[in-house]
C-alpha cells in the first residue's frame, strides 16, 4: 500500500470517527431528527457536483426504487438513531458500538442466508458479542437515571442492523452498479424522507454557532468526503484494504471525544472495544489460525459515515 493510500485511509477513519464528535455537539440543540435530516440535505447538496454525468444520472433512474431503500437502510434511519443515542451517549461509547456492524452481517447471512461460518468466524461472533454485552453492562442501563443511555445504546444497535440490512439489500440488488450513483442517490434519497421531519421538528430555538458548525462537518466532511475517499480507496486498494477502515472507526470515536469533549475511558469502554475488535478480526478473516479450513466468505457491509 503506498504512503498516500494508507494517509487517505487513516483520514477516512478520522473523519468516521469525527461524526460521533459532531453529532454529540449537535444533538442538544438541533434535536435528532432535525440534525439527522440537516444532515441528509447536506450531504446531498454537497454530493450535486457528481451529478454532471449523464451516465451516472442515468444508472440513477434505472435503479431509483433500489437506490432509495439504501437510502432508507444506510442513511436516514442510522442518522436518526445514532443523532437519538448522541443525547446521552457519549461520542466514544457510539463510536465502540458501530464496531459491531461486521458481526450483525455475519450472524444474519448464516440464519437467513444459508452462508456458512468456520470455527474460527463462529467464535469471531462469541467474542464479538461477549464485547458488547460487556460494553452495554459497564456503560449503560435501561431502569433508574441511566434509562435515557440505556435506549441510547438500542439506537445504536438499531442502527447497525440498518446498515445489516443494507449491505445485504444492496450486495443482491445493486451489485455492478456504479458505486458513485449508488452514494449520491442514497443520499439524495435519504434527503427528500427526512426533510418533512426536519421542517416539523425544527427546534423553537436557533440552535448556536457551534451546533451549525458540528452539522456543516457532519455533513460536509463525515459523510460527502468521506464517501468520495471510501470509493477512490475502493479503487486503488481493493475492499479488503479498505474496510479496514472499521478497525480505525471506534479508536478515532474514543480519541475524539477525550481530546475535545473531555469523555472519560472508562474499563468498560477500553475492555469491551478491544474484545469487540478482536471478534470482529476474527469474524471477518482478518486473523485466523494456520491452514484453516476453506469456508463461505462472509460478506462485509459497505460502511456508512459512522463506520460511516
Amino acid at each position: 500500500m503506498k504512503k498516500s493510500d494508507l494517509a487517505a485511509l487513516l483520514l477516512l477513519g478520522a473523519l468516521w470517527g469525527a461524526s460521533f464528535l459532531f453529532m454529540r455537539m449537535g444533538a442538544d440543540q438541533f434535536g435528532p431528527m432535525a440534525l439527522a435530516g440537516m444532515r441528509a440535505i447536506g450531504a446531498a447538496l454537497c454530493s450535486l457536483p457528481l451529478l454532471v454525468s449523464r451516465e451516472r444520472r442515468a444508472t440513477m433512474r434505472r435503479h431509483a426504487k433500489d437506490i432509495a431503500v439504501v437510502g432508507m437502510a444506510n442513511s436516514a434511519l442510522p442518522f436518526a438513531l445514532f443523532s437519538f443515542a448522541a443525547g446521552s451517549l457519549p461520542a466514544g461509547v457510539s463510536a465502540i458500538s458501530d464496531a459491531i456492524a461486521p458481526l450483525l452481517v455475519a450472524l444474519s447471512g448464516w440464519l437467513w442466508l444459508g452462508e456458512k461460518l468456520d470455527a474460527t468466524r463462529a467464535s469471531g461472533l462469541l467474542v464479538g458479542f461477549t464485547g458488547v454485552v460487556w460494553l452495554v453492562a459497564g456503560s449503560v442501563g435501561f431502569g433508574g437515571s441511566t434509562s435515557g443511555a440505556g435506549w441510547a445504546m438500542a439506537a445504536c444497535v438499531g442502527a447497525n442492523v440498518c446498515y445489516t440490512f443494507g449491505a445485504h439489500y444492496s450486495q443482491r440488488r445493486l451489485r455492478g452498479v456504479a458505486p458513485l450513483a449508488v452514494a449520491t442517490g442514497s443520499q439524495l434519497a435519504s434527503a427528500v424522507v427526512l426533510l418533512p421531519f426536519t421542517v416539523w421538528l425544527w427546534p423553537a430555538k436557533m440552535p448556536g454557532a457551534q451546533a451549525w458548525l458540528a452539522m456543516f462537518g457532519l455533513a460536509a466532511a463525515c459523510t460527502s468526503l468521506a464517501y468520495v475517499l471510501f470509493y477512490r480507496l475502493m479503487a486503488r486498494i481493493g475492499s479488503a484494504r479498505t474496510l479496514a477502515v472499521l478497525y480505525l472507526i471506534p479508536v478515532f470515536g474514543v480519541l475524539w471525544g477525550l481530546l475535545f469533549l473531555r469523555e472519560p475511558v472508562t474499563w468498560a469502554m477500553a475492555g469491551g472495544c478491544v474484545v469487540i475488535l478482536a471478534g470482529v478480526a476474527l469474524t471477518t478473516g482478518m486473523v485466523r489460525p494456520r491452514n484453516p479450513a476453506p469456508a463461505t466468505a462472509v460478506p462485509t457491509p459497505t460502511p456508512t459515515p459512522e463506520q460511516a
